[in-house]
């Protein structure tokens, strides 16, 4: 969740991870998902515009200049191939690699896999979407092997329980990564 300036050193936690902490070391994102920032997304994800991924790359390069190691690996959260297909790519991956050039890093546009078609996990209760992605993800049989002790940015276009990203995680760690972060382009925040 958004935080303020402040706290000890460069250590900030919001009240969801300190009450349930993530697989993650460490999670960020561009923009709020609401108003401009769900435009954004929505026009990336739903409106064929891939041109948005290059500045909104950078946006989310931004955030994590400076804290990266150099052999970070940049993995974007996968699609099941039957909705790339209908899709024609996978807005995670368009952004993944912008972020990657923005930072010099390595990156690897198919190193985890969507093993079964998930339904769209919008407006699922967080319960549903834990049990819904539920081994639905899993390193690619060859190019997983690419995380292997190895750093990981997990880049996706918005979190909203973080369940997706928990399981791509799970699923790099399963690959035997090193620590992985997360970057995504929005973040849902419930309205105070």
């Amino acid at each position: 969740m958004p935080l303020t300036a402040g706290g000890q050193g460069d250590v900030h936690h919001c009240d969801t991870c300190l009450n349930a902490p993530p697989p993650w070391v460490q999670g960020r994102a561009a923009l709020v998902y609401k108003n401009t920032g769900r435009k954004l997304v929505l026009a990336l994800k739903h409106g064929d515009r891939q041109e948005m991924a290059k500045p909104a790359g950078l946006w989310m390069a931004n955030m994590m200049r400076g804290t990266l190691a150099a052999d970070t690996l940049v993995v974007p959260v996968p699609l099941h191939w039957s909705r790339l297909l209908k899709r024609r790519y996978n807005q995670s991956a368009l952004l993944a690699r912008s972020v990657a050039r923005k930072l010099d890093l390595p990156w690897c546009p198919d190193a985890l896999v969507r093993t079964r078609r998930t339904l769209a996990l919008e407006g699922m209760s967080r319960e549903a979407r834990f049990k819904m992605l539920d081994n639905a993800i899993k390193p690619h049989p060859r190019r997983g092997a690419q995380m292997l002790g190895k750093p990981v940015l997990l880049i996706d276009d918005v979190m909203t329980t973080g369940a997706t990203l928990m399981a791509c995680t799970q699923a790099c760690q399963a690959a035997g990564s090193g620590s992985v972060r997360v970057l995504t382009l929005a973040r849902a925040v419930k309205d105070a």
